[in-house]
């Protein structure tokens, strides 16, 4: 471990450095002549700024598209992964993963979508009681992500859970959805639910269904 007071000395060093150069700078800047001034603030200068932002925007462009690579690999990981599992908890944990790394889009999981809407209203319908709750309200909002209507009455039931992680996270599926059917629903669990979270993602979800 570097100590403090090593960390501080390294601090002052690197400030006195910082400080030499620009002294140095201006001393040169100054003894240039007025032409070479003129032409370094004419030429130079412009030059030297449009490079740098070339070079930002490149390395913009790089990262954005290793990132996309990145993701895409670790995508179609999970994918074959996904497919190939066969104990439930297992392969819902996959997919739960699997949307959440694919930023809940539903970009890239055409073979595998199908699927997923199987698997989520399956355990939204079947894991009973407060001990399932985790993976009953984790299907319910990941099932607004697919953008498929057809899950809409089932999410609008699990508004009706007892539990208000479900709840909750059924308002947010029909949010992710933009599920225009669902707003007086919606609006009813905003202005009566007990619960405050629960409150306030049917709330979030309306603003985001009525933008």
């Amino acid at each position: 471990m570097v100590k403090r007071g090593t960390r501080g000395h390294a601090n002052l060093t690197s400030i006195i450095v910082l400080v030499g150069l620009l002294v140095a700078g201006v001393w040169i800047w100054k003894k240039l002549p007025p032409d070479t001034q003129d032409y370094v603030v004419d030429q130079i200068v412009p030059m030297a700024v449009g490079g740098a932002v070339f070079g930002s925007i490149v390395l913009l462009m790089t990262r954005s598209l290793t990132l996309r690579a990145t993701r895409r690999r670790e995508r179609n990981r999970l994918i074959t992964a996904f497919q190939r599992e066969t104990i439930l908890s297992k392969k819902l944990d996959l997919s739960f993963a699997l949307m959440e790394g694919n930023a809940y889009q539903t970009e890239g999981l055409d073979t595998v979508g199908p699927d997923l809407k199987d698997l989520w209203c399956t355990t939204l319908q079947r894991a009973v009681g407060n001990e399932q709750h985790r993976v009953r309200g984790m299907a319910a909002s990941h099932l607004g992500a697919l953008q498929d209507q057809s899950v809409v009455p089932l999410l609008l039931k699990a508004l009706e859970d007892d539990h208000p992680y479900v709840r909750a996270c059924a308002a947010l599926g029909l949010g992710r959805l933009r599920a225009i059917d669902a707003c007086e629903h919606l609006k009813t669990v905003m202005e009566h639910d007990w619960d405050q979270t629960v409150r306030g993602r049917a709330r979030e979800a309306l603003e985001r269904i009525r933008r």
